[in-house]
């Protein structure tokens, strides 16, 4: 590998497994002790030349800077416990990807050096903010459920580990800083690095509260559609309560995987929707999600991917559970279908395997890659799927109010206009979420300031595709642009225009 992709694959190690298949990093962690960091920051950008790929080059730049901006200037290693807590991940180690023999000695490995990670991470972690801490901690003390019996004095090490982790944790959560605000300059600046595009959050803030009433336009004629003699507030908690039971949704959810594939191919609307996608419950280690798409990565061989749902467990109070089935409604479950496989999720990953360079493989945009599988919801309403069903528009308009919401959100309280309570608010009122719902969106927007990556990536590609119906006249058709667009691979946004160049 090129040694500048080797750098920066070394600060991101779960990413370079985990999304890009990268398995020389199995059974390793990532050093993120102060020392390790400096020295993975200084190993940036040295060791080869420039790429002779302008895009390529551009895009490996994008990702090098970014990191300085992450470890270096906002040295978000000692405030965001999720790197470190992302640093004791077993759950990887579940995915069929090799032999489970093999597998299982890289996990056994990775366990044994989980009281290295926790060293690393309470020298680090040193400015948690209070609600961050408190955000967190219920994903820190769940790995302990990764844990098996059988994993010996390893699993016990590991244990005792962890509770030091944990307990490091309640103490920020007690004693730090009760603002979880990043800055609006700070906010803007990681914005700006990972995507290679400038930011205003006023502008951004502006076009999702845009995107929000567009949305609302939608859903209330896709409701009038449905049943004209009612509205939206006494449609949608009745849709919401029409889904399968806890022991139906593997099912309901395979049949809709081979109808979104099946629509995705007749419509032309990815490159390449080959492969198997596998349907079933996510693994115990991995039911943190509603729903997830571990694909067949691009340094893997030849494998299904797995488009895994997660029903409530059994031992759940009945409103919980309820409450948890109704993410899983006959009207909103098609849309995340459409998001996780065809033309999303799934069809990426086909994409990403084809990628013409070891760049565009490994160095994922996060911004590209949900905005282009959120793009994917919408896009199929206008290619008529479903199209006498106002169900899945209004399971368009649900799913997507969510993600606006996260990005108003994730201005607001990292610029400080915006506190959880109103957050929480904001969730209840713009996507018709229940108090418990919304007040975790609200939480998850403390630490994770780039929730909105969402909408922001949908927008850009929603943008492009505008110049790219201006630019190529009547030689645009979605193939052509969807083909020009994963092509690059998963790219920063400010990146994308190279589709129109060279599509």
């Amino acid at each position: 590998m090129d040694a500048r992709l080797r750098a920066l694959c070394d600060l991101s190690v779960a990413r370079a497994r985990e999304g890009a298949g990268l398995h020389e990093y199995d059974g390793r962690i990532q050093d993120l002790s102060p020392d390790g960091v400096r020295a993975g920051l200084a190993a940036l950008g040295t060791g080869s030349a420039p790429l002779r790929d302008p895009h390529d080059e551009a895009h490996l730049a994008v990702f090098e800077e970014h990191a300085r901006i992450v470890y270096g200037d906002l040295e978000l290693h000692r405030r965001d416990p999720r790197m470190h807590i992302n640093n004791l991940e077993l759950a990887f180690y579940d995915k069929h990807y090799a032999p489970a023999e093999e597998r299982a000695e890289a996990r056994a490995r990775h366990l044994a050096q989980w009281p290295d990670a926790v060293d690393m991470a309470l020298a680090s972690l040193d400015r948690v903010p209070a609600p961050v801490a408190d955000a967190l901690l219920p994903a820190a003390r769940g790995h302990a459920a990764a844990v098996r019996p059988e994993d010996g004095e390893n699993g016990t090490r590991g244990l005792a580990a962890l509770a030091r982790l944990v307990a490091h944790l309640e103490a920020a959560a007690r004693d730090g800083d009760p603002d979880p605000a990043l800055g609006g300059p700070a906010l803007t600046r990681l914005m700006g690095s990972s995507e290679a595009t400038a930011v205003d959050l006023g502008t951004l803030a502006e076009r999702a509260d845009a995107e929000r009433n567009r949305l609302r336009e939608m859903l209330a004629d896709a409701c009038e559609a449905y049943d004209a003699s009612r509205g939206v507030a006494e449609i949608v908690p009745e849709l919401l309560a029409d889904h399968p039971g806890p022991e139906g949704i593997v099912a309901e959810a395979q049949a809709l995987t081979a109808e979104v594939i099946a629509f995705s191919r007749e419509k032309r609307l990815a490159p390449y929707l080959d492969g198997v996608c596998e349907v079933g419950p996510a693994p115990e280690s991995m039911r943190w999600s509603v729903a997830m798409m571990s694909w067949n990565a691009p340094g893997e061989a030849e494998a299904p991917s797995w488009y895994f749902v997660t029903p409530p467990e059994p031992d759940w109070p009945a409103d919980e559970a309820e409450e948890w089935l109704t993410l899983f409604s006959r009207t909103t479950l098609p849309a995340i279908t459409a998001h996780e496989v065809a033309p999303g999720h799934f069809a990426h990953g086909r994409a990403l395997r084809r990628a013409s360079s070891d760049v565009r493989r490994v160095l994922h945009s996060s911004t590209f890659c949900e905005g282009w599988a959120h793009y994917t919801e919408e896009l199929l309403v206008e290619e008529g799927f479903r199209a006498d069903d106002p169900r899945y528009a209004i399971g368009v308009c649900l799913e997507a109010l969510v993600r606006v919401t996260r990005l108003a959100s994730a201005i607001g309280l990292h610029t400080g206009t915006m506190d959880v309570a109103e957050s929480t608010r904001r969730f209840m009122a713009d996507a018709h979420l229940a108090r418990a719902g919304a007040a975790g969106e609200a939480r998850r927007g403390t630490f994770d300031p780039n929730y909105g990556c969402y909408t922001w990536g949908k927008l850009a590609l929603l943008d492009l595709r505008d110049v790219a119906r201006k630019e190529w006249g009547d030689g645009f058709t979605p193939e052509r642009f969807h083909t020009a667009l994963l092509d690059l691979g998963s790219p920063p946004l400010g990146l994308i225009g190279t589709a129109i160049e060279r599509g």
